[in-house]
């Protein structure tokens, strides 16, 4: 029984040595290249480089306001005692909007009245004495040449003359001066009423009737509401600074509202801003943006009555398209086309990824040298020190990766340019991510597998 079971235990031992022995020479020969070597390089995804038109985009968000916007403000202060307009009303040019109370301007101006009055009384008070003065000054004249009066008598009634003519003057100017208050106490009383100063609609109405205002004489008046006109929207972006310099006066852009999704509406350019608004100043947040103006040139707000979107047949749409319906605040995202070229080289912007091309001259470096000194040592040390990026391609020849340097130009949402490098048809790998940025070396095998590459 003992027997049996030594027996047993050297065979189990015996097989396993032998499997062990198998793995290990299996092993070995598959690393060596002999067996197992059915790998035909890294698996990638291709395309070819085709000539396509592209154009450069630069993206921003912003907000759709009017072109045209009136803030109305009282030029005087006091209490609304008649408002009459509603927010959303369309007025005309010349409607009235708001009346301020005005007794105590009306007062004002019959104040004045009366000052007025008592100034060309005394006018005419002193015109009376200078004609006495006149006639005095006249006389002593006569006397004085005749040496019937003394010099000091003939002194003291011209004196008195030029006196009086001084006076009149100075009744003149106070009496301009009163008719001028008179004018402005008239134009405060006319300011009581407000009009509107241009045709468009009520898009904010902050006050009531009752309310009091304060008017510009010395600070900012209370804002009332606003006049805009809504059939010539536009949408206010901020453009970073480092996109700001593509952009130009004139330039096309489509239009994406929030609030009609899945449409699009056409704009231009029509105002770059020269200052730049920063935030997070002194930070590592900090952010320098440029406020652009985008005008919507697609026709809307046709209907400035309509609460809603509708299909309205109109002069400036006589098909009864799709008009929407914009209102200032709304949230829209602007493509800027700020530069197209036609017919040119492109591949997919994750085609062109970089390499170190100084790390290659290393490598050629420490081949080519086998007995170094350790000088020279120091110096290859410098050499991988120094960075030398280029861009490149990989295009696929007989099976294998070829890197070519590329230059490129401008780019869109998904192509970019190459100026030089690679021709149309060439097989260029864009994919996966990781195989391009950092696995896929020159000359390295490949596999192509494009069953799920959206570019083929």
């Amino acid at each position: 029984m003992g027997k049996g079971k030594s027996s047993t235990g050297k065979t189990l031992i015996w097989i396993l040595g032998s499997l062990a022995a198998i793995v290990v020479v299996g092993l070995t020969l598959r690393f060596t290249g002999v067996i197992g070597n059915t790998d035909s390089g890294t698996q990638v995804e291709t395309t070819q480089a085709k000539l396509k038109t592209i154009t450069q985009l630069v993206s921003a968000s912003g907000k759709v306001q009017p072109e045209i916007e009136v803030i109305i403000r009282p030029d005087v202060s006091g209490e609304i005692i008649e408002l009459a307009v509603n927010e959303g009303d369309v007025v005309q040019q010349g409607d009235l909007l708001v009346r301020i109370k005005p007794d105590i301007y009306q007062a004002q101006i019959d104040n004045l009245n009366a000052a007025l009055l008592t100034q060309k009384a005394r006018l005419e008070q002193t015109k009376a004495a200078l004609i006495r003065a006149e006639a005095a000054y006249k006389r002593d004249k006569q006397l004085y040449d005749r040496d019937m009066i003394s010099e000091m008598e003939f002194i003291q009634s011209k004196s008195e003359y030029e006196s009086q003519q001084a006076s009149m003057k100075a009744a003149e100017y106070q009496i301009q001066s009163a008719e001028a208050q008179l004018r402005q106490a008239r134009e405060e009383l006319e300011q009581t009423v407000i009009r509107a100063p241009q045709d468009g609609t009520i898009t904010s109405l902050a006050v009531e009737q009752g309310e009091r205002v304060l008017g510009n004489s010395q600070m900012a008046g209370t804002e009332m509401m606003r006049v805009s006109v809504l059939d010539r929207m536009e949408v206010m972006v901020e453009v970073n600074e480092n996109d700001i310099v593509n952009v130009g006066l004139g330039d096309t852009t489509r239009i994406e509202v929030d609030a009609y999704p899945e449409r699009q509406f056409d704009g231009v350019v029509t105002e770059i801003a020269n200052s730049a608004q920063t935030t997070g100043a002194g930070t590592n947040e900090q952010v320098t943006n440029y406020e652009v103006k985008v005008r919507i040139v697609t026709p809307h707000n046709l209907d400035s009555r309509a609460e809603q979107m509708v299909r309205t047949e109109t002069a400036e749409n006589p098909q009864g398209m799709f008009v929407p319906n914009f209102r200032p605040g709304m949230s829209a995202t602007v493509d800027i086309e700020t530069q197209t070229v036609v017919n040119v080289v492109s591949v997919p912007i994750q085609a062109v990824t970089v390499r170190d091309f100084a790390k290659d001259k290393k490598e050629s470096t420490d081949s080519d040298t086998a007995d170094i000194t350790l000088a020279s040592s120091q110096d290859d040390e410098n050499i991988i020190k120094e960075e030398d990026f280029r861009k490149v391609v990989f295009v696929v020849e007989d099976g294998k990766a070829i890197r070519k340097e590329v230059e490129t130009g401008i780019s869109d949402n998904s192509h970019i340019q190459i100026l030089s490098g690679v021709s149309a048809g060439d097989e260029v790998v864009i994919g996966s991510y990781r195989t391009l940025s950092n696995v896929l070396e020159d000359g390295d095998k490949v596999t192509v597998d494009n069953k799920s590459s959206i570019f083929n």
